[in-house]
């Protein structure tokens, strides 16, 4: 049901009756409805329905107004659109019948009952979304009491994903798929017993010679006064301990006497160091076996995989598997061979700068950035204090401090995008809460593998259409389509935001049709949407307006204008009778000045003056599918043959799907009238036309 007068044209010829007006003393629109009926060429052209805020100025400049009004032909008057008759009749639509107004009573009785009856409007909520929260938390406790066996799983798999491409280059080399693995695994393994060696040797050499450094650090320290400050730091918290105690006394320096502990017995300290050490190795064996099944059977496991994501459609699903593990497998190679890349060069800036066991830092450097956010700092820490013990003064620290800042600039801003394409698909904000969140379900080894897994989360969301919620909350690809970005930005009022988002298009593709083609257009069809449907208030649609005027009066320093030939002729952009197609003449008109196509906007329903009539060659209705019928836009087009004898007459539906019935119904009535949906099609159809003598013009084709 449409609202808002849009079928002038029909109702001058021949449309529905005009119903008796409001009681609330418009004499005036009643009587100009009844003119209307009797006088049906000026009924037609004088818009019925026309709304506030129709202003589209002559010349090519949008002008909003608050009201714009005319008088076109006997019996016409100024009114707005809730008070016009006919629009009256269109509102209700057949509601005016008794069994139509019993429909709309009944709706209306629903809709009333589902925004005053929570208890209803809760029924209808979707029946899956209670299981779906309660599935979702069952996962979240099942990650969360499971981490003692899901952890070194996740673990194993994540090494299968690096190792892959290792394996695959085996393979490649005719090495046994068996052996291929066994290889791929036993080099990973030899890589950290050698990390590890490098990293004892190191450790053992810097704690030798530590207390040769003990002096330097004791001095800088002393001369920090970090001594005082930690011990009255300390009376103080003891002193609100003991107000908190209730009173009791504290003597500063006399600290308590410790309670006598009893020696434990041998064979509990061997267990105790027993269990500190077998635990890790036993969940560094369980990773590794679990791990090399991963990659022996690697097609199995996907077939597995395909055969729960649903069979129906195997290649599909085949590609969106194959595709994933591809790339998460080069995402971990690749980041793992950054990272080495990390620790080599810190560790040789470090041996450059002198600093004591140079290896054991860039390792540590390395393996660091793997844990976002904080690695960088953890591992800096303690370089800076090894460098303020070695050092008599602060030049070294210095130096390492402005060593990992470069080194952290250069990763972050130029090798890293280079590498991954510009990120690792995950949003700023996604990666903080995947930190949090994996840090809490499984504390710090959650930190370490927050990345990776979010990483696969959103690699699962692009490609399982059951989970593109995850790609849309977690990837960094924007949430929102352009059209609408740019229409949300216009409810919201963000008139800065707008011109932002259009200079990026401009500056990526720098021609204002495309980006009316692609982002305005297809934006205020979605608001004409949600005024058909009668989602948007009017004045909602007003404030609308208003922004869209402010924007396309700033469109033109955005721009760059090519000087216009009046020599070539002139395209007048007109409008039908919906609330936003004048809005859409305008933009049509401004994109054509913007590629050297003279076009000037001329209002609805107001006759050209006679010099802009006689250089017009092509005359555009712009008009939004949502706002007319064809019957009304053939009346248009009529209108403008009589006013325009020698020009070429186009309307253009903008942004009409393929089947649309109106598009349909144009294509097959039309009586030499050009139909297009697109600014582009007019562009070439107005070129085409400005190389043929005005007397002569040749309409383009409909397609």
């Amino acid at each position: 049901m449409r609202r808002g007068g849009d079928n002038g044209g029909a109702a001058g010829a021949g449309g529905p009756p005009a119903a008796k007006s409001r009681p609330e003393g418009h004499q005036q629109q009643q009587r100009g409805a009844q003119q209307g009926r009797a006088q049906p060429a000026a009924m037609g052209r004088g818009g019925v329905g026309r709304g506030r805020g129709r202003g589209v100025g002559q010349g090519g400049r949008f002008r909003m107004g608050p009201e714009v009004t005319r008088s076109d032909g006997p019996g016409f008057t100024p009114r707005h659109c809730e008070a016009d008759a006919i629009n009256q009749w269109l509102c209700r639509g057949v509601a005016d019948a008794p069994h139509g107004r019993k429909l709309h009573e009944a709706a209306k009785a629903d809709d009333d009952m589902a925004m005053t009856d929570p208890e209803a409007s809760a029924s209808a909520a979707p029946p899956n979304q209670r299981p779906g929260l309660l599935t979702l938390g069952l996962i979240i406790a099942a990650l969360y009491f499971g981490r003692e066996v899901i952890v070194p799983l996740v673990l194993a798999v994540l090494l299968a994903f690096v190792l892959a491409p290792v394996v695959v280059m085996l393979r490649r080399a005719f090495v046994p798929h068996v052996l291929a693995v066994v290889l791929a695994v036993l080099l990973s393994a030899a890589a950290v017993l050698g990390l590890g060696l490098v990293m004892a040797r190191q450790a053992g050499s810097l704690l030798g010679n530590l207390s040769t450094y003990a002096e330097n650090l004791r001095s800088k320290l002393q001369g920090l006064h970090l001594a005082e400050l930690m011990h009255e730091a300390q009376t103080a918290m003891q002193n609100l301990r003991d107000m908190l105690d209730g009173g009791g006394r504290y003597e500063a320096g006399v600290p308590a006497a410790p309670a006598a502990e009893a020696g434990a017995p041998p064979l509990e300290v061997i267990q105790s160091v027993a269990g500190s050490v077998l635990a890790p190795l036993a969940t560094a064996a369980v990773v590794v076996i679990f791990a090399i099944f991963v990659l022996l059977y690697r097609e199995d496991l996907r077939d597995r995989l395909i055969r729960l994501a649903g069979s129906r459609d195997l290649h599909r699903t085949t590609v969106a598997l194959n595709d994933a593990a591809r790339r998460l497998s080069r995402l971990f190679l690749a980041q793992v061979a950054l990272n080495t890349g990390v620790g080599v060069t810190i560790g040789l800036a470090l041996w450059v700068l002198g600093l004591p066991s140079p290896a054991l830092w860039g390792i540590l450097a390395g393996l660091m950035r793997f844990v976002p956010f904080l690695g960088t700092y953890i591992a800096l820490a303690p370089m800076l204090l090894l460098a303020a013990a070695v050092d008599p003064g602060w030049g070294l620290a210095l130096w390492v401090t402005g060593l990992f800042l470069a080194a952290e600039l250069l990763m972050g801003q130029v090798v890293e995008p280079m590498v991954f394409g510009h990120s690792t698909g995950l949003s700023p904000v996604a990666v903080v809460i995947a930190a949090t969140f994996w840090t809490f379900i499984w504390g710090p080894i959650g930190l370490l593998l927050a990345v990776p897994l979010t990483v696969c989360l959103v690699v699962l969301g692009r490609h399982v259409p059951s989970l593109d919620f995850l790609d849309v909350m977690l990837g960094d690809r924007p949430s929102l389509r352009p059209e609408e970005s740019f229409y949300q930005n216009l409810l919201q009022g963000n008139l800065p935001r707008l011109l932002e988002q259009m200079r990026l298009q401009l500056r990526a593709q720098p021609s204002l049709i495309a980006y009316h083609d692609t982002v305005a257009l297809p934006g205020l069809v979605l608001a004409d949407q949600d005024w058909a449907r009668e989602v948007l208030e009017t004045e909602q649609l007003e404030e609308i307006r208003t922004r869209l005027g402010e924007l396309l009066e700033q469109l033109p320093h955005e721009v760059a204008e090519v000087p216009l030939d009046p020599s070539t002729g002139l395209c007048l952009c007109t409008s039908a009778r919906g609330r936003l197609d004048d809005i859409s003449a305008a933009m049509a008109a401004q994109a054509l000045q913007a590629e050297g196509l003279p076009a000037s906007v001329i209002a609805e329903g107001v006759e050209p003056p006679p010099e802009m009539a006689a250089a017009a060659r092509l005359c555009c209705i712009a008009v939004l599918e949502e706002s007319s019928t064809a019957a009304s836009l053939r009346y248009l087009a009529r209108r403008w043959e009589k006013l325009l004898p020698e020009a070429q007459i186009a309307i253009g539906l903008w942004q009409a799907a393929p089947d649309s019935p109106v598009l349909a119904e144009l294509r097959r009535e039309s009586a030499g009238q050009t139909i297009v949906t697109s600014l582009s099609e007019l562009a070439a159809l107005w070129r085409a036309l400005a190389n043929q003598p005005p007397a002569h013009a040749v309409p383009a084709p409909d397609a």
